[in-house]
């Protein structure tokens, strides 16, 4: 039977040893975070695991060390020290397998921490903004505990759980973590243009959160029909599916129906969804599965990375040996959209970094890991144009990965690649 009580008393059924999953994103239970890791005298080896996750995690400060432990299956800022200060962990994982992970007991979980909507009239609750393996954490761990909150959007799909569901309900009354859309760089604003010119009408979007998502989809405004079927989603598509631009209407799975696993953004964002039938929210082993993405007709994913190698390795995870954030579904989405009928997979990212440094590279940084492979990657896109990969050979992805390197560094790239490779230079392919 569910219990109404407070964070600390609920938590108190955390043991030493427990290992407890919790909700990501916009729906980062924080009050329950928070008390947990006010028991921090009384506990040790308490394992936390999660994607990203927002606001502060108290738990993760290293001065806890011996009481917590941070496994990340997605690495979020307030949890990246964790790994160098030794008191956090990164498990590689895909997006689309981190349920099964779950429901495998592969990781089996002593607990859950939630953040849902009140119950309706019939006992239902809503996971709102954030699905991804959530319900499968519910299924599988021995104690749910639930922060109740009536600013939680109420959504539809697998997100609905009924309230019987869940052992301890804690009422909080607080805004969800969120972010207001950044200004677009003309930088972005050229690399949206180019990602905009590979979609057609009756094309299916993912895309994830950030100016370069934001500035594709400005310039979609005079497309037709398109869908939607992505990991996540922010305030940029608001106004294309107000407009009708997308409706959903050709997609072959959920048809009707824009699909998410989870969604983060402005208050704007969270009021639209809201008791809107219109979005579904599914976990990621259904959103995120390479057999359901390549039904959709003319999917296109759209990821970025934190450099490419002329040959088109795609490193997105880390900067060189250094743990920056996950595999999470890229590959998911690359490899379904190159399946898809007329699917096209994408990787957008600036050409340089804020330090004005190369993000077209001869090489990856020694360490660094490879999300997408080079035999699967097929667009590169900068603000310089863009670069099609695929069936092309070495050579000519690597002339063709220069022309699109920011102009002060192309030079100095191909004399790199060539000068290590033994080879002399070469112009074209």
């Amino acid at each position: 039977m569910t219990r109404y009580t407070t964070a600390e008393e609920a938590v108190k059924t955390i043991s030493s040893n427990a290992r407890i999953y919790v909700q990501a994103a916009a729906a980062t239970p924080s009050v329950l975070t928070n008390a947990l890791a006010q028991r921090a005298p009384e506990l040790q080896n308490v394992e936390l695991c999660h994607l990203h996750t927002e606001g502060r995690a108290a738990y993760a400060d290293p001065a806890l060390s011996e009481a917590f432990h941070t496994n990340s299956f997605f690495i979020g800022k307030n949890v990246r020290h964790t790994l160098a200060a030794g008191n956090g962990s990164y498990t590689p994982v895909f997006l689309s397998e981190l349920p099964h992970l779950l429901r495998k007991n592969v990781l089996p979980l002593d607990a859950v921490f939630i953040h849902v909507s009140p119950p309706d009239s019939h006992g239902y609750c809503s996971l709102g903004t954030s699905v991804e393996a959530t319900r499968a954490a519910i299924e599988n761990a021995k104690t749910v505990i639930a922060q109740v909150n009536p600013q939680m959007p109420r959504t539809f799909g697998d997100s609905i759980i009924h309230s019987s569901q869940i052992d301890f309900m804690v009422e909080v009354d607080q805004p969800l973590f969120g972010h207001e859309p950044a200004p677009i760089s003309a930088v972005e604003a050229a690399i949206g243009k180019h990602v905009a010119s590979l979609i057609d009408d009756r094309s299916t979007l993912q895309m994830g959160i950030g100016s370069i998502p934001n500035a594709a989809l400005d310039n979609l405004r005079h497309h037709k029909d398109l869908g939607l079927h992505t990991e996540m989603f922010s305030d940029g598509v608001i106004d294309l599916i107000e407009s009708g631009v997308i409706n959903c209407s050709y997609k072959k799975s959920v048809k009707g129906r824009a699909l998410a696993t989870f969604l983060m953004g402005s208050q704007r964002l969270y009021d639209f969804v809201n008791d809107n039938p219109f979005i579904e929210m599914r976990e990621s082993s259904f959103v995120n599965d390479t057999a359901v993405i390549r039904k959709q007709p003319k999917m296109v994913a759209i990821n970025s990375a934190i450099e490419v190698d002329l040959t088109g390795q795609v490193c997105a995870d880390s900067i060189g040996s250094k743990m920056y954030s996950g595999v999470g579904g890229q590959m998911d989405f690359i490899r379904g959209a190159s399946l898809s009928e007329g699917g096209k997979a994408i990787i957008a990212l600036p050409s340089v970094t804020k330090k004005g440094e190369s993000r077209i590279v001869p090489f990856l940084k020694q360490g660094a890991g490879v999300v997408t492979t080079r035999s699967h990657v097929h667009y590169i896109i900068t603000e310089y144009g863009i670069a099609d990969l695929y069936g092309k050979t070495l050579k000519q992805r690597a002339a063709a990965l220069i022309d699109i390197a920011h102009p002060d560094h192309q030079e100095h790239i191909a004399r790199a690649y060539h000068e290590l490779l033994g080879q002399p230079a070469f112009c074209g392919a």
